[in-house]
């Protein structure tokens, strides 16, 4: 008999639970609109702070009747504007309410609201927007659905510190990538939200801040009109720069470096500018310091990895400041047993999110290291690193293993290294584990590094070839990813003997790579790879015999693009280099295709570079 109660109990309890709330609900229906009016006033004072009050108001239906409420044109402006504040702080529970909310359509309702000419309840509509926009389970592409909405948020700017604070923090969480930035931009976001950057309000400041740094990542059009941008008589650039002195917010310090950064990587400020390398990149050196919160140090880390990514000037003076290297290595011991750390909720947040730090230290090793030798032997010479590399390569986090991925590829560019640590460590065994079944972005780096260990000074490549790598690579080159194609060919055909086993295969494959619609650096690619082929002893009868390919080759030989002709013509100098066997009727049969009329053409090309390879290989001709 006690199974049979069980229901019943757990019934009653539930009933309890929500009988409580039930009143709450009740009241927005009755015929007295000021009972209706203490009603939603009582409710906001019941769901502050109490996610299970919210929870049940939802479930008995209050978002419907709220949301009429709040759209009748018989309810008063107060009741209206309660009704907002109440859906905001339903808004600020779990992401199910607000999962909720959005099915009850709430963010037309409150756009409409936006329509009305008080300013109290225009601020409730927005800071609920705001809230909902700022969940991670809100798309982003609500805001632009009506093509009305972003014209009227830039006019609502002017009307409060508020409207201004919060369409700012609607603005920098709904712009995600170049289409969004060119609707604010085309609506004139830069200058609507230039000026906040002085205004008197801590927060109008910091979501104005915020919001030039989404419009200015990788868009060199915002940038480039933010450099130009006067503020009370001040550029921009210079406005960004006092924000980051040290006596500011550390949050107004790090956007503002953000911002600077991302309009240096757009193009619009030299790498060799004060602005860069006295202030923007020591301030993301300091980020890194242990004295930093976690999040600020990985923010840090990220953007400076950013930064410094092209440009190795940059690179070797970030690698001397604060001892950067050796600070970095402090990512991989915290939180230690010895952490400094009272608060037990910071411990704990920080416990979850560590994997954070160590995918940042990766990414900015392997910006430190992408060009000079020095910096790179400074960075394996730190404690355990490629032990630390080598384990971050099996981390269960995807992303901790693409950013250990990339910072081991940097690394592998050297030649000493890859003779010396790379062997001690036997790094090659973990790539090949990562290799097998990996998702195409790590896939495409670990490839890359894979190229790297198979060339013909590197120790490795014994026992990667023995331990299955051909077979791996030759189903790189069948992918429907040009660069993991590309990889795979290049690996490859490192080993002329790989070319008489697996020819036809490679061939196939670059073959499909020019034909397709891929971008310039994959087709310069291929066709480098191709002159590489055309090195090899055995390997030239390979192209000399594939009529489909040397008609390719004479095509980008008359390329509109000078990258391609020079790529096409590195190929016939392989294939008609005198010194090589059977040179003779390489060169008769490439004269039949009508290469030699094109190599005269070109002989003449404004291009010097081109001109004089094109004659290089006349010269071939001749002798």
């Amino acid at each position: 008999m006690a199974c049979l109660l069980e229901t019943p109990i757990r019934m009653s309890v539930l009933s309890e639970v929500t009988a409580s709330s039930r009143h709450y609900v009740d009241r927005l229906f009755d015929p007295d609109p000021q009972k209706v009016l203490q009603g939603v006033i009582d409710m906001k004072n019941a769901v502050i702070g109490n996610n299970k009050q919210k929870a049940n108001l939802i479930v008995l239906g209050a978002v419907p009747r709220l949301l009429y409420l709040l759209q009748q044109e018989t309810s008063s402006t107060e009741l209206k504007t309660e009704c907002a504040v109440v859906l905001g702080s339903l808004a600020m529970g779990t992401e199910n309410n607000v999962k909720s909310l959005l099915d009850c359509h709430i963010i037309p309702a409150l756009l409409q609201g936006l329509l009305s000419p008080d300013l109290k309840f225009i601020e409730a509509c927005l800071r609920c927007l705001r809230t909902i926009f700022t969940s991670p389970v809100t798309p982003e592409e609500l805001l632009y659905t009506d093509a009305t909405v972003i014209p009227h948020l830039m006019a609502l700017l002017s009307r409060s510190r508020y409207t201004q604070e919060y369409i700012c923090q609607i603005f920098s969480h709904c712009c995600k990538g170049p289409d969004h930035q060119t609707i604010l931009f085309n609506h004139g976001a830069v200058q609507n939200i230039a000026h906040l950057l002085t205004s008197l309000s801590y927060k109008v400041r910091m979501q104005a801040l915020k919001c030039f740094s989404v419009l200015a990542f990788e868009n060199p059009q915002v940038s480039m009109t933010l450099v130009n941008v006067l503020v009370d008589g001040e550029l921009l650039p210079q406005i960004f720069v006092k924000m980051l002195q040290r006596d500011k917010p550390i949050e107004m310090q790090l956007t503002s470096a953000k911002c600077l950064t991302y309009m240096c990587r757009a193009g619009a400020i030299r790498t060799d500018d004060n602005c860069i390398v006295l202030k923007t990149l020591p301030c993301l050196v300091r980020m890194c310091s242990k004295e930093r919160l976690l999040e600020e140090r990985v923010e840090g880390a990220e953007t400076l990895a950013y930064l410094i990514e092209p440009d190795v000037e940059l690179q070797r003076i970030a690698s001397i400041t604060d001892h950067l290297i050796a600070m970095l290595a402090d990512y991989f011991k915290y939180p230690s047993s010895v952490s400094a750390i009272t608060d037990i909720k910071r411990l704990d947040h920080d416990l979850k999110h560590a994997h954070e730090l160590r995918q940042a230290a990766f990414k900015l090793y392997a910006s430190l290291g992408a060009n000079d030798e020095d910096i790179r032997k400074k960075i394996i010479e730190t404690e355990n690193m490629m032990d630390r590399i080598v384990t971050g390569l099996s981390e269960s986090s995807v992303k901790v293993r693409l950013a250990a991925v990339r910072c081991l590829h940097s690394l592998s560019r050297s030649v000493q290294q890859l003779r010396t640590s790379f062997q001690d460590h036997a790094v090659w065994k973990p790539l090949m584990k990562v290799l097998q079944n990996a998702p195409d972005e790590i896939l495409v780096v670990a490839s890359s590094m894979l190229c790297n260990l198979l060339l013909e000074f590197s120790p490795s490549k014994e026992p990667i070839l023995e331990s299955g790598a051909v077979e791996l690579l030759c189903g790189l080159t069948q992918s429907e990813n040009p660069a993991l194609r590309v990889n795979g060919i290049w690996a490859l055909m490192h080993i002329d003997k790989i070319m008489s086993t697996h020819g036809k295969q490679i061939m196939q494959a670059v073959t499909l790579i020019l034909e397709g619609e891929h971008n310039i650096e994959v087709k310069e690619q291929t066709l480098c790879i191709l002159a590489n082929i055309a090195d090899g002893t055995t390997a030239k009868d390979l192209i000399m015999t594939n009529d489909d390919i040397l008609q390719k080759i004479k095509y980008y030989m008359g390329h509109s693009h000078v990258k391609l002709q020079l790529a096409a013509m590195f190929c016939i100098s392989n294939l008609i280099w005198n010194e090589e066997e059977g040179s003779q009727e390489r060169q008769d049969k490439l004269r039949d295709m009508g290469i030699v009329d094109i190599l005269h053409k070109l002989s003449q090309s404004p291009d010097s570079n081109l001109c004089d390879k094109a004659k290089m290989a006349l010269q071939q001709y001749l002798a």
